[in-house]
């Protein structure tokens, strides 16, 4: 492999990049701070009232201690739903992290956002764990406190093949290919909902806070006119030692998230992913000066080189069809050790070997070309692809169309569409 990369030499202009790059950064964190109050400081303090953990207290007790976890989607929903008082984070927590050592799917409803209802963004962030979990094969934790759709919305909600019902399709995918699946009902359970934990492999219910019914005590005395409690129509003793709708009662949000600790240690194992990984190097320059680097004009040019320098191990890159199709940066490297395609917009300009000049971060119709062949070549290889996106689409004009661009675009949509690989 090629060593890439030179010193950044921090001039006036890196500078400024850097502190417009950091306070953007720094915006974005304090968004990020304010997403993580959920339903806010007063929801909070009455959920803790009520003897419950928050969503992301539950998913901070329930990794393995001193390891942090990875969130998806955490500005999920944002701007969203203010004539309702917005909805955080969509009103759910989707993360990944370690329980026993094992990577595992982990889904909490958020109950200090409107009690855990489901907006139909909610939706789409159940949907997106499920994939991850499906994709990745990783076990799936659901940690249900909800109390059910969203009423306002419910037209939203339930008439696409990609909405609700698909939740409990991939619950039956899931399990059909030994994804193990484990639901605690650590609050309410309410209607179509109440599906999910009870298609999961194994349920867990709280004593006290957890319930579980197809339709709650109001509804039933509306419907039928039988008078009865919320607990005795689907509590915890019901569920446990009535209807055996559960698998396991537990006192409280602790010694539930310890039983699914303990469920999940004897857990068999999988075959490891056939990627190839060796020992991690660091990138021989620092991954810090990448905020220099980015114009803080972004219709400026930067070249894309400097900064796989700073992010790929010992800073090392295997550049495959390096004099052809310059807009398109492909090659191999490692990243944390694992063996990776990369596929990253030039957006410098470049030179052809004819002498033409291209504009850098428009994909022409040879970089497309070369993009497509790479792609494949990393399926054949299973070498996963890590992409660096900086364009501003495909070249147009007489010269673009004639010289095939639409079907050069579509060998590069092709063969993304059909990788094997992450």
């Amino acid at each position: 492999m090629s060593t890439i990369g030179s010193p950044a030499g921090h001039t006036s202009q890196f500078t400024r990049n850097r502190e417009n790059l950091l306070s953007l950064l720094k915006a974005i964190r304090q968004r990020e701070d304010r997403v993580r109050e959920g339903g806010g400081a007063r929801a909070i303090e009455r959920h803790h009232a009520r003897g419950k953990l928050t969503a992301r207290e539950r998913v901070t007790r329930l990794i393995d201690p001193g390891t942090d976890f990875l969130e998806v989607g955490l500005l999920t929903a944002s701007d969203m739903y203010e004539e309702y008082g917005g909805a955080p984070s969509a009103g759910v927590v989707v993360a990944v992290g370690k329980i026993h050592g094992r990577d595992t799917v982990i889904v909490a409803n958020d109950a200090t956002v409107k009690a855990g209802a489901w907006f139909p963004m909610s939706l789409k962030k159940n949907l997106r764990a499920q994939e991850i979990a499906l994709e990745n094969r990783l076990p799936i934790i659901y940690l249900v406190d909800s109390a059910g759709v969203f009423l306002p919305l419910q037209g939203e909600i339930f008439a696409d093949k990609d909405h609700f019902g698909r939740i409990f399709r991939n619950n039956a995918v899931l399990s059909s290919k030994g994804i193990v699946q484990i639901a605690a009902i650590m609050g309410p359970c309410v209607a179509g909902g109440a599906y999910l934990p009870i298609m999961s492999d194994e349920a867990l219910i709280v004593e006290g806070t957890g319930s579980v019914f197809l339709a709650g005590a109001h509804l039933v005395k509306a419907a039928i006119g039988e008078e009865i409690d919320n607990e005795r129509l689907g509590g915890a003793a019901v569920h446990s030692e009535v209807s055996g709708v559960t698998d396991y009662k537990v006192a409280d949000d602790n010694a539930c998230l310890e039983k699914i600790r303990d469920i999940v240690s004897k857990i068999g194992s999988v075959p490891p992913a056939p990627f190839n990984r060796i020992a991690t190097r660091p990138p021989a320059f620092p991954v810090e000066e990448i905020a220099g680097l980015i114009p803080s004009d972004r219709a400026k040019p930067y070249d894309m080189y400097e900064v796989l320098a700073r992010l790929v191990d010992g800073s090392e890159f295997d550049e495959y069809k390096a004099g052809y199709g310059k807009t398109l940066i492909t090659g191999y490297a490692r990243i944390d050790g694992w063996a990776v395609g990369i596929v990253a917009n030039q957006r410098a300009v470049v030179r052809t070997s004819k002498g033409e000049m291209q504009v850098g971060g428009v994909i022409y119709s040879d970089s497309a070309d070369k993009a497509a062949r790479f792609i494949m070549n990393c399926n054949q290889k299973l070498i996963p692809l890590v992409f660096l996106q900086d364009v501003t689409g495909f070249m147009v004009g007489s010269r673009a169309e004639h010289g095939w661009i639409i079907n050069d675009g579509a060998k590069m949509v092709n063969a993304v569409a059909n990788s094997v690989v992450p």
